[in-house]
């Protein structure tokens, strides 16, 4: 039987088109003399963000380390949301590999609080570590807490990027799902990075890719994400193959992330009301819908594995939330499956 796999849009296989279009590619050597169509994505991703240049990596978790590691230096600190993916779920990236401690605000909706804001960075003195780089996530996930998937206003960016530069400290945006912002807002992705100095986005999430992120920004940072990127191992070499996908997706799948986003506002409004189960569709903004639970015999790891006996696949994001996200290879009838199975697990 089919398994409708809800778990994330990283789970995704490339289509006949998009395997084609990575057959195809023309290759070189991305570390020795360059690989064509690695420098093609890099242009095309700086171009439509708005920044200097880009560099393709294998990971979003790797972008945002190399943006953290390009910023900052031994002993700083970071200014972002308690529950954002940089704190909560990259193994501890900042201070395992820079060095650098984190200092964590409060904002279930991903909106940090201005005042909050300036009254957390850290005075100068010699016994203070130095505030050196606030991080925002579009979207936000959340930790269950509130609403997943949510897009953070451009007005709120562009007030924060004001703050920060008036404070004198960069800003980094982990755009993982920058492209289902823009869509579901209807604000282009430039609009958005333009609030940031430097910006990640994910290729594997969303938009069909087996694999690869970029990391973007201005010349003199990228000059250390450079070097950044070698010493993490992120420079590969005939990786245009994997670019390939990149280019093939931007062409044909960031206007298809509507198709998730209504999927996601179907999903939710089946679950909405099941017994034990919350999940309003009015709060679904982009392609992740949590449902919180607070039934009698089951808790989201129960349930998780209930489903998982009717081929749905579904991760629990905390002890009382589960998380659903749709992609390109689900569909109304992975839907119904879900209702099928939820209403069989609750019975």
């Amino acid at each position: 039987m089919r398994v409708a796999d809800f778990r994330s849009d990283t789970v995704t296989r490339p289509s006949s088109e998009m395997l084609a279009a990575m057959v195809a590619a023309p290759l070189g050597d991305d570390v020795l003399e360059g690989d064509p169509t690695v420098a093609r994505l890099e242009s095309e991703v700086a171009r439509r963000l708005g920044k200097d240049g880009a560099w393709f990596v294998p990971s979003g978790t790797m972008a945002n380390s190399i943006a953290v590691g390009s910023w900052t230096r031994p002993g700083d600190e970071l200014l972002l949301e308690r529950s954002a993916h940089m704190v909560q779920w990259e193994a501890g990236a900042a201070g395992a590999l820079h060095g650098v401690q984190s200092l964590t605000l409060h904002a279930p909706d991903g909106r940090l609080d201005l005042d909050e804001v300036r009254r957390s960075v850290r005075m100068r003195s010699l016994h203070c570590p130095r505030t050196a780089l606030i991080c925002v996530e579009q979207t936000f996930m959340g930790s269950g807490e509130g609403p997943g998937g949510r897009v953070l206003p451009l007005e709120h960016l562009g007030q924060l990027k004001a703050l920060a530069s008036e404070l004198g400290i960069p800003v980094h945006m982990d755009g993982a799902r920058l492209f289902n912002a823009s869509v579901a807002s209807g604000v282009d992705v430039r609009n958005y990075a333009a609030c940031a100095d430097s910006v990640s986005v994910c290729l594997s999430k969303g938009l069909g890719c087996p694999v690869g992120s970029l990391i973007a920004g201005p010349r003199d940072f990228l000059e250390r994400a450079r070097l950044m990127r070698k010493r993490l191992g992120g420079w590969m070499r005939q990786s245009g193959i994997l670019a390939a996908a990149g280019l093939y997706a931007l062409e044909h799948n960031v206007a298809r992330l509507a198709d998730d986003h209504v999927l996601a506002k179907e999903l939710a409004s089946v679950l909405d009301g099941l017994e034990g189960l919350e999940c309003s569709p009015n709060q679904v903004e982009s392609n992740i819908v949590m449902a919180r639970v607070a039934h009698r015999r089951h808790d989201p790891v129960s349930l998780m594995e209930a489903l998982k006996r009717h081929n749905v696949l579904v991760l629990p994001q905390n002890a009382t939330t589960l998380r659903f996200v749709t992609h390109l290879d689900v569909g109304t009838e992975d839907v119904a499956r879900v209702l099928v199975a939820m209403e069989d697990a609750l019975r």
